[in-house]
């Protein structure tokens, strides 16, 4: 429990924090989904589009510190190569 006002304030701070972050991480899932589905459908065109979409989404949240840059850059990776692939195939 906290016995501070300032410990107060950093708990009611911490919630609203962490409600933002969730939904951060919530929406780019939501990104990366839409990649992975038009993968999944094969449509090579939808996927370059929704991978567009994702990148710049992805590297936010390695801006606002909810995730990690090198756990980052090894999503857009590999969701690279696959997309890649399906073009080429």
């Amino acid at each position: 429990m906290a016995n501070t006002p300032q410990a107060e304030k950093r708990i009611r701070r911490n919630d609203r924090r962490a409600a933002i972050n969730k939904a951060r991480v919530s929406r780019i899932r939501t990104f990366v989904k839409k990649v992975e589905s038009s993968l999944a459908a094969g449509d090579a065109a939808a996927a370059a589009e929704a991978l567009k979409a994702a990148q710049p989404e992805m590297m936010r949240g390695v801006a606002k510190g909810v995730l990690h840059k090198n756990t980052v850059s090894r999503k857009i990776s590999r969701l690279a190569a696959r997309v890649k692939g399906l073009a080429t195939a």
